[in-house]
């Protein structure tokens, strides 16, 4: 029997062994140097493999990746949806299942494009791993967690090309290191199978690859030393680590909120100009709940400061259904809203689910009296020490939507999530490493409020300033210094993604013309 097994593991296994490294590059392990080998056994493998098996080998290698660094999901859905263990990992194992079609997907185009032409696997790899990261960032709703770039987010020697092609662009250097791999290790199998092909090509790309890296890590180190202008700003997050499952009890909420106030008094002795509060602060339902409301307001006027909080709003009621938003308010010094954002990407299943008129028999994992509607404007808050974007939990993960907010300018971005749902798992630690490739991209130090942590401070250059704990009750003040920069990627969006794109539909339409 074990026999049996072993011979039906032996082809996948270089498949299995590459999903962990590539697992294990990422937060909470943190092995972020096994990215740049993660894929070498995989694409090595796929030289003696024909049809079936390499799809096979790229989806076995995408269900250990991504279960690897998706596992966490489970308890989102057994601890706050109700479903047993055994269901909740084959959920979060069906998710990796369409997750792994694109490494599946990979794995067949690089192939037969490394078989079949002289390009080595380090221009290869690359540019197909960013188009397919690219599509699954946007395909049904999108999913770009896990995109091999995060991994290197404490790299910043290296990482600081983000502001100007995105997250996609470090992916692309490590993709191109693996594919390197691959061309020493198979060049002599390429010439005995290609008689003609000629190591040029090889001696070429390496060269290419190595002023590659040395551009970006000139530009990074660059990018490092500028100094930009900007204001000095204090500022205060409030982590106040509220249960999630006792949260919304009417006997619970004057205990909340007088945990977020003496916190926030305690917070003033800094004198921030700005105090922030996590996704959905406030137990109740702010200017729907007109007492809680107005005592809210009330105390705001005694702080002296701007309070950034996030609450969920009634948008509109009637017999029939309830429309609810998932947003954030500011409040001036004199206890003025000045400022509402409406979170623009909802979560499936979570805050909405998805194409309702089919899947009408699945109901929100998360249970509510109402229907989130998602916002539509891509706005900013005003101050007098500078203009900010205010980033709702999930949506930070969205490169593309980020920069929207930004696209014309800003000086700084807060971002609020209650990471809660996913218990002291990797979830929290993947989040917050994504904050600092929005901070790179964009060029705006990220200031972030968790309601049970990972709350923190980044500065423009992707360095983290400082970091709570995991479900700790927590007061961060730091000074930030705002950023006005407009970068590239803030302006021009994803035209290192679109090229890619169409360097692989060049790539693969040529190989279909030599078929």
């Amino acid at each position: 029997m074990n026999n049996t097994l072993y011979k039906k593991l032996l082809p996948v296994l270089p498949a299995i062994v590459s999903g962990i490294l590539i697992a294990l590059s990422f937060p909470a392990a943190d092995l972020s140097f096994l990215a740049w080998v993660a894929f070498v056994p995989l694409l090595h493998s796929l030289w003696k493999k024909q049809g079936k098996e390499v799809f096979w080998s790229g989806f076995v290698f995408g269900v250990v990746y991504f279960f690897g660094t998706l596992y966490w999901i489970y308890h989102s859905i057994t601890y706050y949806g109700g479903v047993s263990f055994v269901v909740s990992l084959c959920l979060v194992l069906l998710l990796c299942c369409y997750l792994a079609l694109y490494p599946a997907v990979f794995s067949v185009l690089f192939i037969r494009l490394y078989r079949k032409t002289k390009l080595p696997a380090l221009f290869i790899a690359p540019v197909l791993w960013v188009m397919l990261e690219f599509v699954r960032s946007y395909a049904l709703t999108g999913f770009p967690w896990s995109s091999v770039g995060y991994s290197q987010y404490r790299t910043l020697s290296l990482i600081q090309i983000a502001d100007i092609t995105g997250i996609y662009g470090v992916s692309f250097l490590v993709l191109a290191v693996n594919g390197a791999c691959v061309d020493l290790l198979l060049t002599r199998k390429r010439i005995s199978k290609m008689p003609l092909f000629p190591l040029s090509y090889t001696i070429t790309g390496f060269i290419l690859l190595l002023l590659l890296i040395s551009a970006a890590y000139g530009y990074s180190l660059f990018r490092l030393s500028e100094l930009r202008p900007g204001n000095t700003c204090s500022i205060s997050v409030i982590q106040g680590n509220i249960e999630q499952d006792r949260k919304w009890e009417p006997s619970y909420q004057q205990e909340v909120m007088a945990v977020y106030e003496n916190l926030s008094r305690e917070a003033l002795s800094a004198k921030p100009f700005l105090l922030v509060w996590p996704e959905t602060a406030v137990p109740f339902y702010f200017g729907y709940d007109t007492h809680n409301t107005d005592d809210l307001l009330q105390l705001q006027k005694k702080r002296g400061s701007w309070l950034l909080f996030g609450s969920v709003l009634v948008k509109s009621r009637s017999q029939e259904r309830t429309e609810l938003t998932n947003s954030v308010i500011l409040l001036d010094p004199e206890g003025k809203k000045s400022f509402t954002y409406d979170k623009i990407h909802l979560v499936p299943f979570g805050e909405y689910v998805p194409l309702r008129s089919i899947l009408f028999f699945v109901d929100k994992l998360v249970a509510g009296i109402g229907d989130y509607v998602p916002g539509r404007q891509y706005i900013r808050a005003e101050t007098e020490q500078g203009s900010f974007g205010t980033i709702i939990c999930y949506e930070v993960i969205f490169p593309g939507l980020v920069r929207k907010f930004f696209a014309t300018g800003g000086d700084f971005i807060v971002t609020i999530t209650n990471d809660a749902w996913f218990g002291k798992t990797a979830g929290p630690y993947q989040h917050f490493s994504m904050a600092v490739f929005r901070a790179i991209e964009n060029r705006k130090p990220v200031i972030r409020a968790a309601n049970t942590g990972i709350s923190g401070f980044i500065d423009s250059n992707g360095r983290i300033m400082s970091t709570s704990g995991l479900f700790t009750r927590e007061i961060l003040t730091e000074n930030i210094t705002t950023d006005g920069s407009l970068s590239f990627y803030s302006r021009f969006g994803d035209l290192f993604s679109y090229l890619c794109i169409v360097i692989s539909i060049i790539m693969a339409v040529n190989l279909f013309m030599r078929r």
